[in-house]
């Protein structure tokens, strides 16, 4: 039986009844403690009752294509432009008209059917007792013969490195990101393994010289008082990937409506409320993530301390429809 967390001790029963009253049902592929002020503060703000149930995005699409025009769920959160994309291919989302989220969230942004709420950026880290800052500029440079036996890395099926890779097809072609995938293979220090965090710690502690993390890991590491991350950040360095090019490659947490949503109002509402200042402070301060909402001010430490950047502007939209084509690519190169 697949296992799902409840965020809210509600039964099936309970969920599909929900039509009927200020609720709203949430099904989230994001396992954040921090989230939970997100929703509370949704709840105090318009009266609402949020049913959460949080589990694998697998399982949540399998459970929403199984349920069918029964499914009580209102909105589907996720990870990953890649991963919003295979539910939108799915057919679950319905399409949202809201003038407030066409003014709050930039055009690239948003897909047809589903929004992005929050960014992270692909950050190189290096340790510069082994490898020189001019060496790790830019993404494709990972793959130079000179950081042979260099390079840590997650698995490349990995969404967060295949939605890297989709970005880089997107602007260099797809021969030139096979030969860059077989380029970084050969400059591997370890077979892939583990999240982006021990991503970080190895090269902290010299196993390797430099590795490719989310931006919210980093951060993340930077606001502790944690004795050994505060050792982690003080020997490593951070890099805004192609700043003299198309910019550093950025991911997305998102959400949509879903096409059987039982409380459709209450969902919009919803939708509109993670494009509120509240909200999208919330994001940043409570996951170390960027707003999507240009004009607020983020107060976040870490955040602040990484400085200011040149983000890519690739359609998210876009980015999505290359994915399969990445884990292909990706696949024939050995990047697994």
């Amino acid at each position: 039986m697949q296992k799902v967390v409840l965020a809210t001790l509600v039964s099936a029963l309970s969920i599909a009844a929900s039509a009927n009253a200020a609720e709203l049902n949430i099904y989230s592929a994001r396992h954040y403690q921090t989230d939970e002020q997100l929703y509370g503060n949704f709840t105090q703000q318009t009266g609402i009752k949020i049913n959460r149930i949080e589990a694998k995005e697998d399982e949540l699409l399998e459970r929403i294509r199984t349920e069918g025009a029964n499914s009580p769920a209102d909105i589907l959160i996720t990870v990953d432009a890649s991963r919003l994309a295979k539910a939108d291919e799915l057919g679950i989302f319905a399409p949202v008209k809201s003038a407030e989220l066409e003014a709050r969230i930039p055009a690239h942004l948003r897909a047809e059917n589903w929004f992005s709420y929050s960014t992270r950026a692909r950050v190189i880290v290096y340790n510069p007792s082994l490898v020189k800052a001019e060496q790790v500029q830019t993404y494709e440079q990972l793959a130079d013969p000179a950081l042979k036996g260099q390079v840590c890395t997650r698995s490349g099926s990995h969404p967060y490195n295949l939605s890297l890779g989709a970005a880089m097809i997107k602007h260099n072609g797809a021969e030139a990101t096979e030969n860059w995938a077989r380029g970084i293979v050969a400059n591997f220090a370890r077979a892939p393994k583990g999240g982006d965090t021990d991503q970080i710690r190895s090269v902290a502690a010299g196993e390797c010289g430099v590795a490719i993390a989310n931006s919210y890991y980093l951060a993340r590491l930077m606001n502790s008082e944690r004795a050994e991350d505060k050792q982690v950040v003080s020997n490593v360095k951070a890099v805004w990937p192609n700043q003299n090019s198309w910019g550093t490659h950025i991911n997305v947490s998102g959400a949509g409506m879903l096409k059987h949503a039982p409380n459709k109002e209450a969902a919009v509402k919803f939708l509109e409320y993670l494009a509120s200042d509240d909200a999208q402070a919330y994001f940043a301060n409570g996951n170390n993530e960027w707003p999507v909402v240009s004009t607020l001010k983020v107060d976040n430490p870490a955040l602040n301390a990484l400085g200011e950047f040149k983000a890519d502007t690739l359609p998210i939209g876009e980015l999505a429809a290359t994915v399969a084509e990445a884990q292909r690519i990706f696949d024939r190169a050995g990047f697994r």
